[in-house]
């Protein structure tokens, strides 16, 4: 038996909120029919992204996170925080550097300078 990755699914509190923030950080489109209860995100660069309604919020660190890299480093953290994000913290280790963010419902993600 194989298995092929199908995409990713989020809890959110809003779906379309939540499929509206993704598909502008990443470029993607969000799937006709979007409701509070079930989003669809998809694109050309990443798997399927589904969001689903859950009555409970979000109440740890995530398992699971994106790392976007982008070489327009700072103007992108500000298109972010324009979408909705926040910053959490950031990081210069080695001469690397990367802002960990999350989205309007506090799920983390990466921002890589690349």
């Amino acid at each position: 038996m194989s298995n092929i990755l199908f995409g990713l699914a989020f809890d959110a509190a809003d779906a379309a909120a939540q499929a509206t923030f993704w598909a502008q950080a990443t470029g993607g489109d969000v799937e006709d029919g979007a409701t509070q209860d079930d989003a669809v995100v998809t694109g050309p660069a990443f798997p399927r992204l589904a969001f689903h309604r859950v009555p409970e919020a979000k109440t740890a660190k995530n398992r699971l996170h994106f790392d976007l890299i982008t070489r327009e480093y700072d103007a992108e953290l500000e298109r972010l925080l324009e979408l909705g994000a926040s910053k959490v913290n950031e990081m210069t280790p080695g001469g690397a550097r990367w802002t960990t963010m999350a989205d309007p419902e506090g799920n983390e993600f990466d921002v890589i300078a690349g």
